[in-house]
């Protein structure tokens, strides 16, 4: 019994002392964390932000934005919407699938090119109608579906036509076409040029009360009065018709030192009418080389043979 407790101590004994020698594992280190790369919508995002972040960009958007016209309730007659036409403007044109939305030209315009960004989800075409004068152009446009939308440009001998053409589900424009202002202005211009013209140069004149002692002479620009003459109260200088198209020279009084004075005159038609009696002016035009051109009132005998000599 003795010689087994004996051999038990020992064995403990052993025990213990191995376990004191025996050095303990090394603590394991900080483990490094793993950088966590964003998720693919944050990278969405980012990239968005990015965009928007591009004054070019924000710049030509809210440019196209203040250039776009709407359709007006008052704009339409019937179902045609009449935009007033302005160079650089995008007209907005809505359509649906299964429907055709016609645009009309301004009568006698002819077509030159249709282009549009997206032509394989659209059906786009042309035709005509009328004859002459009142022949017609008509771009017809028609989506395959609902949520598209694209630009379309249409050029012609006459002007560009910008649109942006959109999708609905079951709405769509029935027609729309343009008035032209500019036009309309040049149009009455064009009248009231005719009717000066035709209208006489001055209320009351009397033949017989005429005097035409004028002598003109200088230099031969296109816009050389053909004569002058005065009713003893008034001075009325005739122009050639090409005045209407070209520059009209201002008129001067050249005082008896040689001094000239810009007088005041109104334009009726081809005529200059002075309020006033003068024996010298001038007509001047131009700046390097100027052209100049002088209307003298002679004495009633020597009229015509100083208008000879000129």
């Amino acid at each position: 019994m003795k010689i087994v407790l004996a051999a038990s101590a020992l064995a403990f004994i052993a025990t213990s002392v191995q376990a004191q020698t025996t050095a303990p594992p090394p603590a394991p280190g900080p483990i490094a964390a793993a950088k966590a790369s964003p998720a693919p919508a944050e990278q969405t995002r980012r990239k968005i932000a990015r965009k928007r972040a591009n004054p070019m960009v924000a710049r030509v958007a809210a440019a196209n934005r203040a250039a776009t016209v709407e359709p007006l309730a008052q704009g339409f007659v019937n179902a045609v919407q009449v935009f007033p036409f302005s160079e650089g403007a995008i007209y907005q044109v809505y359509t649906a699938p299964g429907a055709v939305t016609d645009i009309a030209l301004q009568p006698s315009e002819n077509l030159v090119a249709v282009a549009a960004g997206d032509t394989v989800r659209w059906v786009i075409g042309d035709t005509t109608s009328g004859t002459g004068a009142d022949k017609r152009t008509h771009i017809l446009v028609k989506p395959f579906t609902s949520g598209l939308a694209t630009n379309l440009v249409v050029t012609t001998d006459r002007r560009s036509y910008h649109l942006q053409l959109t999708a609905t589900s079951r709405t769509a424009m029935a027609a729309l076409s343009w008035t032209y202002p500019a036009d309309q202005l040049i149009a009455l211009r064009r009248a009231a040029d005719q009717a000066a013209a035709a209208a006489p140069v001055s209320e009351g004149l009397a033949v017989d009360s005429l005097h035409f002692n004028y002598a003109i002479s200088g230099d031969a620009p296109a816009w050389r009065p053909l004569r002058a003459f005065d009713d003893g109260r008034q001075t009325f200088i005739e122009f050639p018709a090409s005045i209407a198209v070209g520059d009209a020279p201002p008129l001067f009084v050249v005082g008896p030192t040689g001094e000239a004075e810009l007088v005041n005159y109104r334009v009726r038609g081809r005529y200059y009418v002075v309020d006033r009696i003068f024996d010298v002016a001038e007509l001047r035009l131009g700046t390097r080389k100027q052209q100049v051109v002088r209307i003298s009132r002679v004495a009633e005998g020597s009229a015509a043979r100083k208008s000879k000599r000129s």
